[in-house]
């Protein structure tokens, strides 16, 4: 086994531009809720995990979750931002694979040495499931040595380069990025290993889920959270739901989610059982004529569901406007509400 010891790098300060920068994606709202957690909640949501860490810093730590496949897991709410979401590393004969390009440089980079000292190989390979800048804004990080593929949909790669702060490196990545279907699957063939990337909708209107066809193991993005009440932001609450039930069930089954712990088929039940409950009490809030932002903000979850970082006033509204939207849509089709 290669030498794994840490090495600690100085994460780049989150700047107010670069934070307003952030704010209609997911960067903003995971430091809403650090900024309001209780450590011993912070600690729960982020409980010791069942897999092998093989490398772990104040931002993230890297579990092995099976032969050649590790997944990172993003603990920034204790201030660090340096990679914000979680990704990971697939590594075939052929090629190896880097999930996600993180919220700043140094998280790319701190993920491609950690597969070079695993595999003995940079990443060959980058994977984008979607615009938000904290998983593509420090994907300059894979390209400081090493010639590397990045592959995502038209989407991403536009809206990424629309919405994130100049960077040249990155900039000139995005403008030759290999295009990813929007209706259609890709394979990517690494020799003794297959991924399928899988074009989906609903945390974004560019979402992508990497499946493994010789593992149980899916990379979902940002379609699945973990603990953690996700982004509605952007989101098609509707197409959300049925994306997410549309990833595959199996005994055993690992997910590495968008944001929060690695899951198992019972975190993802618990999942779509609380879309399922925001859904209802939005659907009754609407019929009944009350404004989103009243219901959201007097909206509990159900204790039955556990607990769910949803700390700031803001983000259950937020998902009741957006669930309001499919519901203008669907009553009045093509239009956009």
């Amino acid at each position: 086994m290669p030498d794994l010891t840490s090495t600690t790098t100085s994460p780049e300060p989150l700047t107010r531009r670069g934070f307003l920068t952030a704010a209609g994606s997911c960067a903003a709202h995971l430091a809403a809720i650090a900024a309001v957690l209780p450590p011993a909640t912070s600690a729960r949501l982020w409980r010791r995990t069942e897999h092998r860490v093989v490398s772990a810093e104040p931002f993230a730590r890297l579990e092995e979750i099976g032969d050649g496949v590790w997944a990172l897991i993003s603990t920034p709410l204790g201030g660090d931002r340096t990679t914000l979401c979680n990704g990971g590393i697939i590594a075939g004969r052929t090629g190896v694979v880097a999930v996600e390009g993180f919220f700043q440089r140094a998280g790319a980079e701190w993920l491609a040495t950690q597969a070079r000292a695993l595999t003995g190989r940079w990443p060959t390979q980058v994977v984008l499931t979607h615009f938000h800048a904290d998983h593509v804004a420090g994907v300059g990080g894979y390209l400081a040595t090493e010639e590397v593929t990045l592959r995502a949909t038209h989407t991403t790669a536009e809206r990424a380069l629309e919405t994130q702060p100049p960077d040249p490196e990155r900039a000139a990545a995005l403008r030759d990025t290999e295009l990813l279907g929007a209706d259609r699957e890709t394979v990517v063939d690494l020799g003794d290993r297959r991924i399928r990337i899988v074009p989906r909708h609903g945390h974004t209107d560019s979402d992508v889920t990497l499946e493994l066809l010789d593992r149980p193991i899916v990379f979902c993005g940002d379609l699945v959270w973990n603990a953690m009440f996700p982004n509605f932001v952007n989101a098609s609450p509707a197409a959300l739901s049925a994306s997410v039930r549309a990833i595959p069930r199996a005994t055993g089954m690992l997910y590495v989610p968008g944001h929060g712990p690695m899951a198992g088929g019972a975190d993802l039940d618990r999942y779509i059982a609380m879309l399922d409950e925001v859904e209802r009490a939005a659907r009754s809030a609407y019929a009944s004529g009350r404004p989103f932002a009243e219901a959201g903000a007097e909206f509990k979850l159900p204790a039955v569901l556990g607990e769910w970082a949803t700390f700031s006033p803001q983000f259950l509204p937020r998902a009741f406007e957006a669930w309001y939207r499919d519901f203008r849509r669907s009553q009045s089709p093509g239009r956009d509400a």
